[in-house]
């Protein structure tokens, strides 16, 4: 650092310089979301042109050696001359930034690509990046090393690379067969730039590909995945094909059986929009145009209670909404307390009003707009700038649903009707929910004569101090009594496994002795009424034992947390105990007391023990081996697990819920095949030194 601050400390980063020096700008970051981005940017511009109507069919191939490769048979980029650059049109693509053909200029009427960046980014952050177009019955190619066109010596990234040094060459590979077009694009990313264990996602890629070809009907996305497949054995292959469209897409993401059937509402509308128009002369010039929006939703209302929201502008996926969303949601609410005013007698609603969560209760939306050159924030598109699509999307859900509600079809009265019953059965339970939480105490431990006897309390009032520990069994408690530090650690025995969650009504739930101690004893409620600001500790601490058993029931009381109290762990609030497994006690020569060591896994003693026996040190044997919470003496136990000094805890988390949600409907929910499919598909996985017996 230096107080000169002059002109030659500038610096002007030409061509693709700005992408490597500032990768997160242009794909986000550069771990796995980065690298799967940039896939994304290559394959949606194979998506853009089967918008257009041109291909049919997209794959795109993990190979072995690290590489992802994109085939289409849409038109093919350009390859001739691009008069004000000189240059190929697939050099101009891959080496000029805010290059393409999405700026207007009539190629496309809807992309999901505007910025022209996105596949001179991909090449930029690619070690190598190989393109073949097929056009005019022959077949072009090009190399680029890190966004630099040049040749390699061979097939690898590896290989010696010259670039060009008066003019690129596009280079004729072959003949492709009459009437035949497409592009093919195969990269190697820049390991410079990624970090070292981002990798392309399997799963997620298989998602977003299903999620697209709900988009685009009758578009196949085929993905095979050639990495880490066994010799003999053929690669995995996965197609991904649907004709119904986005209404075909909400039944599939819906997550409970159906009050409405699935409802598809679909409008166009017009804005004009002042923007700058590319002359012949290079000029830009700001000039009024009219655009079309298009509109298509499909939406179905459901018997549970979760909001399900996918939204979208020309495919490109807006997860955190926009205008679109906005306007959707005003459309949606005009209508519905439109219809509820005027059924009011009948509902019994009173002077009641019902806001927009007693509407989205149990709805499942995929909401798509289609326009040219539509406004985002930023280049990862999440959020739909362009002001005039909230009154044309309102405007058509108005006009659509409006439709509906006065149709004199048999059947579509009565789906409204329900919806109808639905919805105000929704704000019914949220106003006396409300009228509940106002009415109620917070009560302390010492004024609370409703809570369970076998709490032992801690003395403090302070809740943010206090710790809540879930023991175990009996026996884990007395050592813990003694263990513990009573002026902030409070203990909660239960018995053995409680009910599984997953499967039980909450009726069940509320009536299992076990699950009604913790959540009185937590005294926040469950649910929907669940309210954090009235937890009576700050840390929530499941102490099991380290067995098999011990982690059932660990993933027994999370699924409880998960189900009816997640925003403790939202908020970072619940904790497991990791006990110790073994107990060494080193013996040391001469008057000099003996060295106890606790370890953690089999693995952690064995390092251990070598490095012991290599300094020359002797233990006595045997070594204890701890089976449960139980065996341990209160010193033990308090150093270990519950002394804040000394002891170790391992936070829960819920980064996605919608993945968690997932993981638990696998592990603990009414569905035996798919985890019976996770079981023997894992099998293959399981260490049998880990088995212990």
């Amino acid at each position: 650092m230096t107080s000169e601050y002059s002109a030659h400390h500038l610096q002007v980063l030409e061509g693709l310089e700005a992408v490597r020096k500032r990768p997160g700008m242009y794909i986000g970051s550069t771990d796995s979301r980065g690298l799967m981005h940039c896939l994304w940017e290559i394959i949606d511009n194979s998506v853009d042109e089967a918008l257009g109507g041109f291909g049919s069919r997209i794959e795109i191939v993990l190979h072995a050696d690290g590489s992802v490769e994109v085939r289409d048979r849409a038109r093919g980029i350009p390859v001739d001359i691009e008069p004000r650059t000189g240059l190929t049109g697939v050099e101009v693509v891959f080496t000029k930034l805010h290059a393409g053909g999405k700026f207007g200029g009539g190629s496309y009427a809807a992309s999901g690509g505007l910025h022209g960046v996105g596949a001179s980014v991909v090449n930029a952050l690619s070690e190598r990046l190989d393109v073949e177009v097929d056009r005019g019955g022959k077949t072009w190619a090009m190399s680029f090393h890190r966004g630099e066109p040049g040749n390699f010596a061979g097939d690898s990234p590896d290989a010696v690379f010259t670039p060009f040094e008066k003019s690129s060459e596009l280079r004729v590979a072959g003949r492709a067969p009459r009437g035949v077009t497409g592009t093919r694009i195969r990269y190697w990313a820049d390991r410079q730039i990624f970090t070292k264990d981002a990798t392309f996602h399997l799963d997620e890629l298989e998602q977003r590909a299903r999620q697209t070809a709900f988009l685009v009907p009758g578009l196949e996305l085929v993905i095979r995945d050639e990495r880490r497949v066994p010799s003999g054995e053929a690669p995995v292959e996965t197609s991904y094909r649907y004709d119904g469209g986005i209404s075909e897409f909400a039944d599939f993401l819906a997550p409970d059986a159906g009050v409405t059937d699935t409802w598809r509402l679909t409008g166009t509308g017009t804005f004009a929009e002042t923007v700058p128009v590319l002359q012949a002369t290079g000029a830009m010039i700001p000039t009024e145009v009219q655009r079309e929006c298009v509109v298509d939703v499909a939406l179905r209302w459901g018997t549970g209670y979760d909001t399900v929201m996918r939204s979208f502008v020309n495919i490109i996926a807006t997860p955190k909404g926009g205008t679109h969303q906005q306007g959707f949601e005003a459309g949606l609410m005009k209508v519905l307390r439109g219809q509820v005013e005027q059924n009011a007698r009948r509902l019994k609603v009173g002077t009641d009003k019902i806001e927009k969560d007693d509407i989205l209760a149990g709805m499942t939306v995929v909401l798509t707009v289609r326009l040219p050159e539509p406004q985002f924030e930023g280049q990862t598109k999440e959020v739909l700038g362009t002001p005039a699509v909230r009154q044309i999307v309102s405007n058509v859900v108005s006009k659509e649903l409006t439709a509906l509600f006065a149709s004199p079809k048999r059947d579509d009265k009565a789906q409204t009707a329900l919806l109808l019953d639905k919805v105000v059965s929704e704000m019914k339970a949220r106003i006396s929910a409300r009228a509940h939480k106002e009415t109620q105490r917070r009560k302390n431990a010492l004024e609370s004569s409703s809570l369970p006897a076998k709490l032992v309390d801690c003395r403090s009032n302070d809740v943010g101090d206090s710790e809540l520990f879930i023991v175990e069994g009996d026996s884990a408690l007395g050592t813990a009594k003694l263990a513990r530090n009573s002026e902030y650690q409070a203990l909660l025995p239960i018995r053995g496994k409680i009910l599984n969650v997953q499967k039980a009504s909450v009726s069940d739930m509320l009536g299992n002795a076990e699950c009604a101690s913790i959540i009185q004893v937590i005294g926040s409620g469950s649910g929907r009424t669940f309210d954090l600001d009235t937890a009576r500790y700050g840390k929530i601490i499941l102490m099991s034992d380290a067995d098999v058993d011990g982690a059932h029931i660990r993933t027994l009381l999370l699924t409880l947390f998960f189900r009816y109290m997640r925003p403790l762990i939202e908020d970072g609030r619940v904790f497991a105990a990791v006990p110790p497994l073994h107990r060494v006690i080193v013996v040391n020569a001469g008057s000099k007391a003996n060295e106890t060591i606790y370890t953690y896994s089999e693995q952690e003693l064995h390092a251990l023990l070598a490095k012991l026996t290599k300094a020359g040190k002797r233990w006595q044997e045997p070594i204890q081996r701890y089976k449960g919470l139980g065996e341990m003496d209160a010193e033990q136990l308090a150093t270990t697990t519950m002394d804040r000094a000394g002891r170790m805890l391992r936070r829960v988390r819920v980064s996605d819920a919608e993945s968690a949600a997932t993981v638990f409907e696998l592990l603990m929910g009414n569905d035996v095949a798919p985890r019976k499919e996770f079981i023997v598909e894992s099998s293959a996985g399981l260490s049998r030194e880990r088995i212990d017996a």
